[in-house]
């Protein structure tokens, strides 16, 4: 497995805070280095911030009633 493999294994980990110094320190050596792998972890900060203000937001209650009415039944 590569560098870059193996920066893609620990990303998530990395990016939950969840990894040893070590485990760090090579990753991030490994960003520092990799402009593709960088872009990788620029994109998932991105979309994770999305998603924390995405669900943070209330639906408006019409947007909410017209989705209710697109429910179809479980038979």
């Amino acid at each position: 497995m590569g560098p870059c493999e193996e920066c893609e294994q620990v990303m998530q980990e990395y990016l939950d805070r969840e990894l040893s110094q070590a485990e760090v320190e090579k990753a991030e050596a490994h960003l520092d280095g990799c402009a593709y792998c960088r872009r990788r972890y620029t994109f998932e900060v991105s979309l994770r911030r999305y998603v924390r203000v995405a669900t943070s937001e209330q639906m408006p209650p019409g947007l909410k009633a017209k989705l209710a009415l697109l429910r179809t039944p479980l038979d």
